[in-house]
């Protein structure tokens, strides 16, 4: 899978897998994610009002988290994020 590198950039209301993209010192608005489980890349990344939608292995991992009590039902993520890693 091709991994397109963002750097320095700022989206507003766009649509994005992660795990296709590497965003670096980058501030997404009210953009739309998706995230199915795999490696992701993510430095200094900011996330504003983002719609985050799991799919596959992600979001088995959700429901099993909401199922055991380690997420509460219909929880949604904080309106931003600051994220610094990958995985």
């Amino acid at each position: 899978m091709p991994i397109t590198k963002y750097e320095g950039k700022t989206f507003e209301n766009q649509v994005f897998k992660l795990e296709e993209c590497w965003f670096v010192n980058c501030v997404l608005r009210r953009c739309v994610i998706f995230y199915s489980g795999g490696p992701y890349e993510l430095l200094n990344a900011t996330f504003d009002n983002c719609q985050w939608k799991f799919q596959g292995p992600a979001n088995q991992t959700f429901q099993l988290l909401t199922q055991i009590g380690v997420l509460k039902p219909g929880q949604a993520p904080p309106p931003q994020i600051q994220a610094k890693g990958s995985a």
